[in-house]
């Protein structure tokens, strides 16, 4: 299977202390014989609201590979004892088989073109306000309409669905069919999880 893992870490981590988290990770890669497709680094964010723990801003990483499900239960373990980790994430992306197409789509939150393919058009989500709303006013999906999808890595891909007090917009309201409306809640749910936006309103990670 195909996974991406995206770590936060405290902004007063040393470098030697993020390369240890990175070489932990590699090596945990190598021992479960895992391949590695994508790492990434997305630069110090402030934070869409503060953690738990005060802190305003934190350092991004990334890595996409290939490898059994087991391998995530280790890096899980690893990252809860980690004392410079702020927040973490893993999902699983897709099969083996779909491999070439999801390393092609991924984008770094960061540009607005992938970054294994900068000749390929891209963009997280494209398109103004204007554009959306008229959408959403012809109930009509946006992300239909576009051939794209929210991506919790990019909340400009999905901020324009919550409102200033942090509440999502409904399919009746939004426009969007039950598909990418399931896929907008749950591109938001991982956002916030990961700071990048507020529970409490439309702000973002900058």
């Amino acid at each position: 299977m195909i996974y991406e893992t995206a770590f936060v870490v405290r902004p007063d981590a040393s470098e030697e202390a993020v390369n240890a988290i990175k070489t932990s990770l590699t090596e945990t890669f190598k021992e479960f014989g895992a391949e590695v497709l994508v790492t990434d680094t997305w630069g110090t964010k402030i934070f869409a609201q503060p953690a738990e723990s005060g802190l305003k801003k934190g350092s991004y990483h990334y890595f996409m590979y290939k490898g059994a499900g087991n391998l995530n239960a280790e890096i899980e373990r690893k990252f809860s004892i980690n004392e410079s980790m702020v927040r973490h994430l893993i999902i699983k992306l897709g099969n083996d088989k779909d491999q070439a197409e999801i390393v092609k789509n991924y984008k770094n939150p960061n540009h607005s073109q992938p970054v294994q393919d900068l000749d390929d058009e891209g963009g997280f989500g494209g398109g103004d306000d204007k554009d959306k709303k008229m959408h959403s006013k012809r109930k009509s999906c946006w992300f239909s309409a576009k051939k794209t999808s929210p991506d919790w890595k990019d909340p400009k891909s999905y901020s324009w669905l919550v409102n200033e007090f942090g509440k999502i917009s409904p399919s009746r309201v939004s426009g969007l069919t039950p598909t990418f409306q399931r896929r907008a809640n749950e591109a938001i749910k991982r956002g916030r999880n990961m700071l990048l936006i507020s529970y409490q309103s439309n702000e973002t990670a900058r």
